[in-house]
């Protein structure tokens, strides 16, 4: 309940040959202090109590001698309300004795910190450095909660959601008139409808990646992960949902109003983000397949910096996929509005750099153009003595890729001992790679972490994911969620156990996490980020439908204010969804003592090892509110 600060705990059951071994006198102090605060948590919750959308209320007792017990998970489904309604008929009431968040103005209903507009004009413009992430310092953070828009509802369900989407939730038209004639989105009423349609495939994403498919087996399990470089609605990360490929779509916060936005409300993975000085925040060796349609993005430019750092983000084999200028200029060079020789230059700068990367041109037919990578670097070693710039970088962590500088030198890729040899390790083919040890595991690349470590995670995530369905009824059933985000993804455990859901999960790794995962996490075929959690989210508000936030606040204790953490998670959370805190009982106690002025429903319930361990679950639904009814 909103408002009411209860804590948390039970009886506490003795075997009879336990009571014959205690003192007597212990016993009776005991139970008098543990009835003392029974009575006098009544006496307070009968005080403070307002109103309440728990049909069960539990009062804490925390004795010495006892372990701090919750409320069976049993009772936890009739007790907080995960179903999605729309609307709300009464704003929560907080009591006085907890801090009550204000609501933020209306023009903050789609703030965006790290990518404000105001703040990024004080930043160069050259190579759109402006658009990078550049985070509000402490003194200027937010302490209130962003409002949803008047009108809000809840997304369609997927599939649905992939061609539709609620005006209300993204009220922006700008798109739906400079890309009407491109087929990319429209609107219907009180709707937005997505074609699927692209500038380079107006016969829509589906038939784009039929021709694709022609080219490059999109269809064997080989691609599992890609990359789209400035990925519109992301149609063509959607249409690729559909053969087993995971796209990760990113574009910046720019003209083309609010893209990434719609992409999420479709229930399409997507992030804000920009190539111009910083690495992208994933590691090396990442994506089976990147992807630019007419991304606008000058790849033959600035020494082929930007081609680069593709090629350190692709795994050994992988494809690089470009269509629009300058292939195929010679048909489309007056469409383009630009001259036969520019484009002309154009490409063979292009090809040079690709040739520089010691990338393979396999096919160019139509208006697609597709590269590979090698799958080791011995023969481009030697090539390099005759072949110009760039040359292979000095010692470097390659996976280090959070406001890291791009740098004009190649990632050089593991050792092999033979040609034939697959850089850093063979991955399985879909869906085997999921539940098969990574490489950079069964390598003992990641230090500390061996192969039994990795199943036995795999394991119990499989069990803990089977006891959060018990908890969550609606965590189990088609429709209710589809954007997930793990706070702290470790190998992607969470998120494999999920894989036979309608949902997909963006696997976050934090960068002061003592080991870095990510990269065993995309060998698996999942997909995910560098994170600090100290800092925003690069996305925009009202994105997930559900948080999981594993021992993220015994992660960042002492390193940044536990209500900041808790207000970025408001801002991404929808109005009625769901997080789910995972840590020790203490931690989740402060954290209730926080979330419950910010009108979050809430309760404790026990681990599923049961009572006695320490570390318990915080189940959260975020109460439906929005701008009209601050």
């Amino acid at each position: 309940m909103a408002g009411v600060t209860v804590l948390y705990t039970g009886p506490y059951k003795y075997h009879k040959n336990q009571h014959k071994r205690r003192n007597i006198l212990s016993l009776a102090l005991v139970a008098l202090l543990c009835l003392a605060s029974y009575f006098l948590g009544i006496w307070q919750h009968s005080r403070s109590a307002t109103s309440s959308s728990f049909s069960t209320i539990f009062t804490a007792i925390t004795c010495k001698q006892g372990p701090i017990t919750t409320p069976p998970s049993s009772l936890v489904a009739s007790s907080l309300d995960f179903t999605a309604h729309h609307t709300a008929d009464e704003t929560p009431v907080v009591s006085g004795s907890t801090k009550r968040f204000r609501p933020c103005d209306l023009k903050f209903s789609e703030y965006t910190p790290c990518e404000d507009r105001d703040r990024s004009l004080k930043f160069p413009r050259d190579r759109l450095i402006y658009r990078e992430r550049h985070c509000p310092a402490k003194k200027e953070l937010l302490k209130c909660l962003i409002p949803a828009p008047h009108g809000y509802r809840n997304p369609f369900p997927w599939p649905a959601s992939r061609g539709m989407a609620w005006f209300a939730n993204v009220p922006h038209k700008e798109l739906t008139v400079e890309k009407a004639v491109q087929n990319w989105i429209r609107v219907d009423g009180d709707k937005f409808r997505f074609p699927g349609g692209g500038t380079m495939f107006p016969d829509g994403a589906d038939a784009y990646i039929d021709d694709i498919d022609q080219l490059v087996s999109l269809r064997d399990g080989s691609i599992r992960t890609a990359l789209d470089t400035g990925c519109g609605v992301a149609s063509w990360g959607a249409y690729l949902l559909s053969r087993n490929i995971t796209t990760m779509s990113f574009a910046p916060r720019d003209s083309h109003e609010a893209q990434v936005q719609f992409a999420l409300e479709r229930g399409v993975p997507a992030m804000i983000g920009v190539l111009a000085s910083n690495r992208l925040p994933y590691p090396s060796r990442a994506f089976d397949m990147a992807h630019c349609s007419r991304c606008l993005i000058p790849w033959h430019l600035y020494d082929g910096l930007f081609l680069i750092e593709v090629d350190r983000v692709l795994r050994p084999g992988g494809y690089w996929i470009l269509s629009g200028p300058p292939i195929h200029w010679k048909r489309h060079w007056k469409g383009w509005e630009r001259t036969k020789e520019d484009l002309n230059e154009e490409q063979t700068t292009l090809e040079k750099v690709a040739e520089s990367l010691c990338w393979k041109k396999i096919k160019e037919q139509g208006d697609i153009a597709i590269w590979q990578k090698p799958f080791n670097h011995m023969d481009c070693k030697v090539a390099k003595k005759q072949i110009q710039l760039p040359n292979f970088c000095a010692a470097q962590n390659p996976d280090a890729a959070w406001y890291n500088k791009m740098e004009t030198c190649i990632t050089p890729l593991p050792e092999v001992s033979s040609k034939s040899q697959v850089a850093g390790g063979q991955l399985k083919k879909w869906p085997e790679r999921l539940t098969a040890v990574p490489p950079r595991i069964s390598s003992g690349s990641l230090k500390g972490v061996t192969a039994d470590m990795f199943l036995k995670d795999t394991e119990l995530w499989k069990r803990r994911v089977g006891y959060y369905k018990t908890l969550i009824n609606q965590l189990g059933q088609k429709g209710r969620y589809r954007n997930l985000l793990d706070m702290n993804a470790q190998f992607g455990g969470f998120a494999a156990a999920l894989i036979d859901d309608p949902v997909w999960v963006m696997n976050m790794v934090p960068t002061i996490a003592k080991v870095n995962t990510l990269g065993a996490i995309y060998e698996r075929g999942l997909i995910g980020s560098y994170q600090d959690w100290c800092e925003a989210m690069s996305t925009y508000p009202r994105t997930y439908d559900l948080l999981h936030a594993d021992s993220i606040f015994t992660l960042y204790k002492d390193r940044c204010d536990m209500e900041d953490i808790l207000l970025e998670m408001d801002r991404i959370l929808r109005p009625e969804g769901t997080v789910i805190f995972r840590d020790d009982v203490d931690t989740l106690v402060k954290i209730k003592s926080i979330s419950d002025g910010m009108r979050w429903d809430s309760q404790i319930v026990d681990h599923e090892d049961g009572p006695l361990k320490r570390e318990k679950l915080l189940l959260v639904v975020k109460t439906y509110w929005t701008a009209q009814d601050q």
